[in-house]
């Protein structure tokens, strides 16, 4: 069984348990067997394999990063494709969201909505727009990884990448220890994805015998409001944007993402799969790492067309259970603020319903309102990280085939086979 098929099956069988146990304990997940076994083996398993794809992800994007700009050589090249990633990644944000509030205004899922029943919610306050801008550099590299600052780490690593490049034969000997540090935190990438059934199982079966589907059931339509954008914006975006920039079979890059997506599921976090992201994008789909190096990392933290989703159907139903009406001018700023925002807040905790907070702010929403949609919250999240996984890929092949560093014998032959067994590495 190729283990993707294994990651399938484990959380099918999470799935599975966690409703069985939600059932027995009377839908609370609270009865005394079953807390124990939630608290003591799902909890700790899971919470153990997120830690464990965590602790990958800082040395990864660090040592990658490096050995990626360095391989790029000229400074022009580099600019380039920060240009084109960015823009790839500000444009699908800004269509998810305008599919998001478009579908949301058609199905109305907010009408007849009971608001006296609102969860408490506090907003936190986000960054400001220079804050930001002066955050992306960092004083302290050292604290900078230690905090897991995203950006922050990608300016560093790209400006030791470049210094490496004009170093002489220390540059070289230099590149030499990371590209071998490299090999190492890729096998042990490898060594994690073969425990990651163990560890789907676990999360899986915590979150559902907790959750249940009574939460669904509560806000069914704007659930599968949410769902339906999420599936269009992948299934249709997705595949016309690949399909016009490089000519490939869009359904194959969907293969090959597979283990990415099955990852970002049961996660909910682009971070903690972004190791599996890139591990992905150059053995699956065969990008070079010197272009997956740098588009994963940047569309982990900035790239959040799930969220924009969220936040677009969220600010239709916010509006109509509140009885308030929003005009073509509320929803353009409604457009801008969360594709700004999704640069903004990259690296805030929760970014979400942080994010969901400034675009109500900005178009006069009553930021309590979030709470109505809390109940559901988690289980949307565990999509539209697929959705913002699969736009990562996506966007990095399509930016990878535009500099001629795609390997399409990979991309077209890598689905059929087992990768993990034996790895291979790009040249």
């Amino acid at each position: 069984m190729q283990l993707s098929s294994k990651i399938l099956l484990g959380m099918a069988l999470g799935i599975v348990v966690g409703l069985t146990l939600n059932v027995i304990s009377d839908g609370s997940g609270s009865g005394p067997l079953t807390a124990w076994v939630v608290e003591y083996i799902f909890d700790v398993v899971g919470r153990i394999f997120i830690a464990s794809l965590k602790l990958l992800v800082v040395p990864l994007v660090f040592v990658s990063l490096v050995c990626g700009s360095a391989a790029m050589g000229e400074n022009v090249k580099m600019g380039r494709i920060a240009f084109k990633t960015l823009a790839l990644y500000l444009f699908t944000t800004a269509v998810a969201i305008t599919i998001a509030l478009t579908l949301a205004n058609i199905i109305n899922p907010g009408i007849g909505i009971d608001t006296t029943a609102t969860a408490t919610y506090v907003a936190a306050t986000p960054p400001s727009f220079k804050d930001v801008l002066i955050g992306i550099f960092p004083t302290n590299p050292i604290q900078a990884m230690s905090d897991g600052n995203m950006l922050q780490i990608i300016v560093f690593a790209i400006l030791v990448g470049v210094a490496i490049t004009q170093a002489g034969a220390a540059g070289k000997s230099t590149l030499a220890g990371f590209q071998t540090f490299n090999e190492v935190i890729m096998r042990m990438v490898t060594i994690l994805m073969h425990l990651a059934p163990f560890g789907v199982f676990c999360l899986l079966a915590k979150l559902f015998t907790q959750e249940g589907f009574t939460a669904i059931f509560n806000l069914a339509l704007y659930f599968m409001t949410v769902t339906l954008v999420l599936i269009i914006h992948a299934g249709a975006v997705y595949t016309s944007i690949f399909s016009f920039f490089t000519r490939l079979n869009p359904l194959t890059l969907i293969k090959n993402m597979r283990p990415a997506m099955l990852f970002a599921f049961s996660t909910s976090s682009s971070n903690a799969t972004m190791p599996i992201t890139m591990n992905v994008v150059e053995k699956r789909v065969g990008v070079d790492n010197s272009i997956a190096s740098f588009t994963v990392p940047l569309g982990a933290t900035i790239n959040m067309d799930g969220t924009a989703i969220m936040q677009g159907v969220a600010t239709v139903f916010i509006a109509q259970a509140y009885g308030l009406d929003l005009g073509l001018s509320e929803y353009l700023a409604v457009i801008a603020t969360a594709t700004l925002a999704s640069v903004g807040t990259a690296g805030v905790p929760g970014v979400g319903l942080i994010m969901l907070s400034m675009v109500l702010q900005q178009v006069g929403l009553p930021v309590e309102g979030i709470g109505l949609i809390i109940g559901v919250d988690r289980l949307l999240d565990m999509m539209r990280t697929v959705v913002n996984v699969t736009g990562d890929g996506m966007v990095t092949t399509v930016v990878a085939k535009s500099e001629g560093l795609l390997n399409e014998d990979i991309f077209n032959e890598v689905s059929d086979r087992d990768e993990y067994s034996s790895p291979q590495h790009n040249s």
